[in-house]
């Protein structure tokens, strides 16, 4: 039997009085209490604030907490996404007080510490990437590829060119596309091979003078390399257009494969898929953007420079800049984390992370292909996709199911639904951070829901506080905040 407390709302426990029990009553008249309040016209009454005792209140947050599955309780093998575990160490050295307590407003003399470590943190992320000049401002990974669209943007119209359209493949990531249309591109659509990669004859096709940029996922999100990338990169080049290589898979090729040696001009990192920044939650995140030196005049300000040996400035007088993308220097704490990362793992151990991610990956491959048919390729990078599209039809389960039911066996459900071009996808990715005993148990847990009753799979999950919300609703229509019954009762 599920315990209800840990289900109901702090609203739905609260019992006029009970906030005293344990906490002396402080002799506050109305009066006072709406002093600390705004405004009278901005607040006409009293917020309902919830009263519970000093136990009842932690058991509630402790309880919540417990429903949640995070990186440092479960195996998330959520293809492309990257959720690995991340050392704590780096938590702690991103913590440390003379970068914690650190104020933005500093003149720029008293944080030469903290310039350093961010200027050696864009060297580190060019030499990565085989590019010349790196800005750390941009938020997110999404927020990556949007500032390198209009870094993109901005070279053209400093040439007098034209160009609106950004090509982007079907594997690509999914947000590309909303990128490239808030930095005012239209996209068009480049298809797949037989094989999962570009389709040369197709990108062939849609390449003209009005290219301004092709967007490729590389590898892509079927976890296959892209082997034509050098090819494609001439035919781009060929018409004047940049390549833009999204970077969010770069835990399959670091100290491996650096994008501008493949012909990227420009690319973005994801520091919590590949250098131990912190998963989800809201942010904040971070989204490096590396470019070659035709791009690096409309990187945003300021830049980190190093104006005289071991002296570090904000360099703002870049005429040709897009502006600032984000406040101050970036998000500091992930970044922080990311470059006590790299300089944990060095230039070799950045190497076996890839290596030990490729192998994770192909080990998972080789044991589920045969539960669950993987539709392109024999061997993989960091990740595969799987398709339940023949259990579906012969047994009514579908990817949705399987994706719950992994739920009840301790595993975070993949990411299901894509890419697109995989009927009933399952996206898996065991990361570099998951040993063989973990796999071997996630592919188990698979083998044992192929072989249950379909509708206990249907009906998963089992063990969970919620079971099946209706997930379109709630997206479409969120209830976001709590509302007592029409008797005045809480609930």
């Amino acid at each position: 039997m599920r315990n209800r407390q840990a289900t109901q709302l702090i609203f739905e426990l609260s019992q006029p009085g009970t906030g005293e029990e344990y906490i002396p009553a402080v002799n506050f008249t109305e009066d006072d209490i709406r002093s600390f309040l705004p405004a009278e016209e901005l607040a006409t009454e009293l917020p309902p604030l919830p009263e519970v005792s000093e136990p009842v209140l932690i058991r509630h947050f402790i309880n919540l907490s417990q429903q949640n599955m995070s990186v440092d309780t479960h195996c998330y093998p959520l293809g492309s996404c990257t959720m690995k575990y991340n050392p704590k160490r780096n938590d702690r050295l991103a913590q440390l007080p003379g970068f914690q307590n650190i104020h933005p407003y500093q003149p720029v003399e008293t944080i030469q510490g903290l310039l350093k470590v961010l200027y050696s943190l864009q060297e580190m992320l060019a030499e990565i990437a085989g590019m010349d000049a790196v800005t750390l401002q941009p938020a997110a990974g999404a927020h990556g590829e949007l500032t390198a669209l209009l870094i993109a943007a901005a070279y053209f119209r400093h040439r007098g060119e034209h160009r609106n359209t950004v090509l982007i493949p079907d594997v690509a990531h999914g947000t590309n596309p909303a990128s490239a249309a808030m930095a005012g591109f239209r996209t068009v659509e480049v298809k797949s091979n037989a094989h999962g990669l570009v389709d040369l004859d197709d990108l062939q096709s849609k390449l003209n003078h009005q290219t301004a940029v092709f967007m490729i996922t590389n590898p892509n999100t079927l976890g296959l390399f892209e082997t034509q990338i050098r090819r494609i990169a001439e035919m781009v080049h060929g018409v004047g257009g940049l390549v833009y290589m999204d970077g969010a898979n770069m835990n399959a090729m670091m100290g491996i494969v650096r994008p501008g040696d493949c012909g990227a001009d420009m690319m973005h990192f994801n520091p919590h898929k590949t250098f131990s920044g912190p998963h989800g939650g809201g942010g904040p995140g971070a989204g490096p953007v590396a470019v070659k030196k035709d791009l690096a005049d409309f990187l945003p300000v300021p830049v980190i420079v190093e104006k005289a040996p071991g002296q570090f400035a904000l360099d703002e007088d870049r005429p040709l800049s897009i502006g600032k993308v984000q406040s101050f220097y970036g998000n500091i704490g992930v970044l922080l984390r990311t470059y006590a990362y790299i300089r944990t793992q060095g230039a070799e151990g950045l190497h076996r992370v890839s290596q030990r991610a490729v192998l994770n990956a192909n080990y998972l491959l080789s044991q589920l292909r045969n539960i669950i048919p993987v539709p392109h390729g024999s061997r993989c990078l960091h990740e595969f996709v799987a398709s339940a599209l023949k259990i579906k039809t012969s047994r009514g389960v579908s990817a949705m199911d399987i994706a719950k039911r992994l739920l009840d066996y301790g595993f975070h459900a993949p990411t299901v639904y894509f890419p697109l071009i995989v009927k009933e996808a399952l996206m898996i990715e065991p990361t570099e951070t998951e040993s063989k005993a973990t796999l071997d148990a996630l592919v188990e847990a698979l083998r044992l829901i192929m072989q249950e009753p379909p509708e206990l799979v249907r009906e998963a999950p089992h063990t969970t506080a919620i079971s099946r919300p209706d997930e379109v609703q709630a997206a479409r229509k969120p209830i976001l905040k709590w509302t007592p019954s029409a008797d005045g009762s809480n609930g």
